[in-house]
C-alpha cells in the first residue's frame, strides 16, 4: 500500500440538539478534516457525491477549497455522477481545479449509483436515456469529456469572435486546458467488464464499494480478480504510462476505550454482504474493526488491498472533525506503516509500472 486517503459522503440533516449538521457545516467540518489528514501525512481527501439528497452533491467549490488551503494531499470525488453533468463544463471546472491544486486531482466518475430520485438526471435536463439507471448517456457524455479536457476542438469560432484572438471559423477548444489532468482522471468500476474498460481507455480505476456479482467468493477476492481484468486490458491496449488503482474499505482502529465503544464489533459488520442492487444481485464489502495488529493481519489477507496502490477509509463524516482525525491518526500510526505506507511528504503517489 503506497497511498491512503478518506472517503466522505458528507451526510447532513436532523435534529442540532441530538448532533445532526446543517449543510454549512457538514462543508466547513469537510475542508478541516482534509487539511487536518494532510497533516498527518494522509495521500488524498475524497468526497463522494449525491444529488437530491443531504449529502455532498456539487464537489467544485468544496475542492478547490481544500485544494486552497493545502499544498499536498490529493483532492477527489468517488464520484461524480455523469449522468448530471454537462460534459463541456465539467471539463472547464476540472481543468481549473487542476490547476489551482497544482495537479493534485483524483477525480473519479462513473455511471453513478442509485439515486433518491427516480430518473433525477432528467430534472437536470439530460434525457433521450433508453436504459433505465441511465448507462447510456453518462458513457456518451465522458466520452465528450475526456476528448474536452485533450484539447479536442469543441466549436467553431464565430465569424467576427469577439474578445478572441481565434481566425474566423477557426476549431475552438475548451478552456482552460491542464495538460496532465487525463492522467488524473478515474473511473469507478463495479464489475468486470468496467474494469476491462476503463484500462482500454487508459484511465486510473475506483473499485467500487460494491461489486455486481456474487459467487461466494470473498469481496477481497472478486476485487482483486477486477484489478487483474483491468492491469491487463491497460497493457494490452498498449498504454505505457502508470496507472493507479485505488479500493474502499471501513476501518476502525480500536486503540482506546472510547475507540471501543464507538466501534467494537457489531453483528454483520464483520462480513463480506450480498445484497441486490439496481436489479443486480452484488458483493459488499465488510467493515474492519479492531486492535492495530489484528487490522494489520486481515488487511494483509484482503488480495484487493494488497494489490491496489491507494487504500481509500470510508469515515464518518458526521462524527465531526475531532472523531475523523483521530480514526486516520490511528490508521496511519499503528496500522498503514506496516502495510508499506510512509507519511506524504512530496505529494501525489506515482502509478505502479507496468509489466
Amino acid at each position: 500500500m503506497r497511498a491512503f486517503g478518506f472517503l466522505s459522503f458528507g451526510h447532513y440533516g436532523g435534529s442540532p440538539a441530538q448532533g445532526g449538521l446543517s449543510a454549512r457545516q457538514m462543508l466547513h467540518d469537510a475542508i478541516d478534516i482534509g487539511v487536518g489528514a494532510e497533516e498527518i501525512g494522509v495521500n488524498n481527501a475524497s468526497f463522494r457525491v449525491h444529488h437530491f439528497a443531504r449529502q455532498a452533491a456539487s464537489p467544485m467549490p468544496l475542492l478547490s477549497a481544500v485544494a486552497a488551503r493545502t499544498q499536498r494531499i490529493e483532492v477527489g470525488t468517488g464520484v461524480i455522477d455523469m449522468r448530471y453533468e454537462n460534459p463541456l463544463y465539467l471539463a472547464e471546472e476540472a481543468a481549473a481545479l487542476d490547476l489551482i491544486a497544482d495537479g493534485r486531482v483524483a477525480l473519479g466518475i462513473s455511471r453513478g449509483a442509485p439515486e433518491a430520485a427516480e430518473r433525477g438526471w432528467e430534472s437536470f435536463g439530460y434525457t433521450g436515456s433508453t436504459d433505465p439507471r441511465g448507462a447510456d448517456i453518462a458513457r456518451a457524455k465522458f466520452d465528450v469529456f475526456l476528448k474536452a479536457i485533450q484539447g479536442e476542438p469543441m466549436t467553431r469560432a464565430a465569424a467576427q469572435p469577439y474578445m478572441s484572438d481565434a481566425a474566423p471559423h477557426a476549431p475552438l477548444a475548451i478552456e482552460p486546458q491542464s495538460a496532465e489532468l487525463i492522467r488524473h482522471i478515474w473511473w469507478g468500476a463495479g464489475s468486470r467488464a468496467t474494469a476491462e474498460w476503463t484500462g482500454q481507455l487508459g484511465l486510473n480505476m475506483m473499485s467500487s464499494t460494491l461489486l455486481t456479482e456474487a459467487t461466494g467468493a470473498a469481496f477481497g477476492d472478486l476485487q482483486a480478480e477486477q484489478i487483474d481484468a483491468f492491469r491487463t486490458a491497460f497493457r494490452e491496449a498498449g498504454h505505457t504510462h502508470a496507472p493507479r488503482v485505488s479500493v474502499s474499505r471501513s476501518v476502525f482502529p480500536i486503540v482506546t476505550a472510547q475507540d471501543r465503544m464507538l466501534f467494537g464489533a457489531r453483528p454483520g459488520e464483520g462480513s463480506d454482504q450480498i445484497g441486490i442492487i439496481d436489479g443486480t444481485r452484488s458483493t459488499f464489502g465488510r467493515t474492519y474493526a479492531g486492535e492495530p495488529d489484528q487490522l494489520i493481519e486481515e488487511l494483509k489477507a484482503d488480495a484487493a488491498v494488497q494489490s491496489a496502490d491507494t487504500l481509500m477509509l470510508t469515515i464518518p463524516s458526521q462524527a465531526g472533525v475531532e472523531l475523523n482525525l483521530q480514526i486516520l491518526e490511528s490508521f496511519a500510526r499503528h496500522v498503514a506503516p506496516a502495510l508499506g505506507w510512509k507519511p506524504n511528504t512530496e505529494g501525489p503517489v506515482q502509478g505502479d509500472p507496468v509489466s
